[in-house]
């Protein structure tokens, strides 16, 4: 069975538009996908699925925690702006915002030629900011040679242009999805400095864990099977997709069946 409940368009820092990343799930046979666009749900209603594609609700809420970048993925949310996440969202999106201001103004006092114009204009409205559209507007200017070089030795932590981050806590972005009806699931757990998070958030409510993951080998995917029987959580899978470039992978992950079912019975009933 082919998946996808992990990717991005350019509503926050994709590189397609909401219908092109559709198309390509077509393309790619993706028979089940969600849209995760960062703090912004402004994806859905931007395309037309396939006849047959089945679509779930989906979004990628940036945390913090303990020093750690915490990704809460949601699920089955509604999108109208009166449900528990709306302001939380809102809040994430000027948080962002004001991240990358602060990002540039360190970059341009270490003498790197940037903008908030430039970065903004990589954005191309976007409804919600990030590091990728510093990075992409420092390769337009020449500062470094691609996406990743950026991020190596400007944007990460330690670097000239690291700024911390002061997202809402994965308990908070747990509490909101689970209050507006949808399924809270922690993205990408083997990007984790400490995975004894998984089982702090397994007691604030968190019902699933991305195990199929690109960058999860067997020993990771063994692992947080394991975690998701301690803690009887789902199991979900997504490819983290946002610009061919980077992610040669593609979209959609080949998954059994008897391993995602009990996801979809949560977001498809």
């Amino acid at each position: 069975m082919i998946v996808d409940f992990h990717c991005h368009t350019r509503e926050s820092d994709g590189s397609l538009a909401p219908q092109a990343l559709v198309d390509y799930m077509r393309d790619r046979e993706v028979e089940v996908y969600a849209i995760s666009d960062h703090d912004t749900l402004s994806a859905y209603g931007a395309f037309v699925p396939s006849p047959g594609a089945r679509v779930v609700t989906g979004i990628e809420i940036n945390t913090t925690w303990r020093d750690n970048e915490v990704h809460v993925l949601g699920y089955a949310l509604p999108l109208d702006n009166s449900s528990a996440l709306a302001a939380m969202l809102e809040r994430n999106r000027a948080e962002r915002r004001l991240r990358v201001e602060r990002i540039v103004q360190q970059l341009r006092k270490g003498g790197y030629s940037i903008t908030m114009e430039a970065v903004l204009r990589e954005a191309e409205g976007a409804k919600s900011l990030g590091r990728p559209h510093v990075a992409k507007a420092l390769v337009r200017a020449h500062e470094v040679s691609d996406v990743e070089s950026a991020f190596r030795t400007l944007l990460r932590r330690g670097r000239p242009g690291y700024v911390p981050s002061t997202h809402v806590t994965p308990a908070q972005a747990i509490a909101g999805i689970r209050e507006s009806g949808g399924v809270a699931v922690l993205a990408h757990p083997g990007r984790l400095d400490d995975r004894s998070i998984i089982d702090e958030l397994a007691e604030h409510g968190l019902q699933g864990l991305e195990v199929f993951y690109p960058q999860h080998d067997a020993e990771d995917v063994a692992f947080f099977r394991a975690k998701a029987r301690e803690h009887n959580l789902v199991l979900t899978a997504g490819s983290d997709f946002h610009d061919i470039r980077y992610h040669a992978h593609g979209v959609g992950m080949e998954v059994d069946s008897a391993d995602i079912d009990p996801f979809l019975e949560f977001v498809l009933s």
